[in-house]
């Protein structure tokens, strides 16, 4: 009986862990670091990152985060989650590339930018690609936060 309790705790636990969303902050996002590489088809130094291990830990994890919406183009669903407002973001130069996620939405939604967020979503890490965020939120769902 109390070996059936035990394993029946364990399973709930594991199941929680295992299959819920982590919930990060931006402090999480942090453990990055930056080197300037050249990119001859550019003509121009990007800023390349070297992931740390709890970075590796989330690829492909659905995680949650709260943050600013920068609103790039709507109408191709391209969104930005930021830990600061538009007035002192990443493209501001009040942040690194950690302080900001591209975040792909699986439906259209309405937010405006400043709007502050909860987005869910899986975790990527993108290190090779110039044209997109170092994090990006893949089938993303997002909430309105009331403030």
């Amino acid at each position: 009986m109390k070996t059936n309790l035990i394993i029946a705790i364990l399973l709930c636990w594991f199941s929680a862990t295992a299959l819920g969303q982590q919930k990060i902050t931006w402090k999480t996002l942090s453990d990055v670091s930056f080197a300037d590489e050249y990119f001859p088809e550019e003509d121009t130094y990007f800023l390349t990152p070297t992931f740390g291990a709890s970075l590796h830990k989330l690829q492909n994890v659905e995680i949650i985060i709260k943050g600013y919406i920068l609103n790039i183009d709507p109408s191709s669903r391209v969104y930005l989650v930021s830990e600061n407002p538009m007035a002192s973001c990443f493209f501001c130069g009040m942040g690194g590339p950690e302080t900001i996620m591209e975040v792909r939405f699986t439906k259209k939604l309405s937010f405006k930018t400043d709007d502050i967020v909860t987005i869910t979503g899986t975790f990527k890490l993108n290190g090779d690609d110039i044209n997109h965020c170092n994090y990006i939120l893949e089938n993303a769902t997002g909430r309105l936060e009331n403030n």
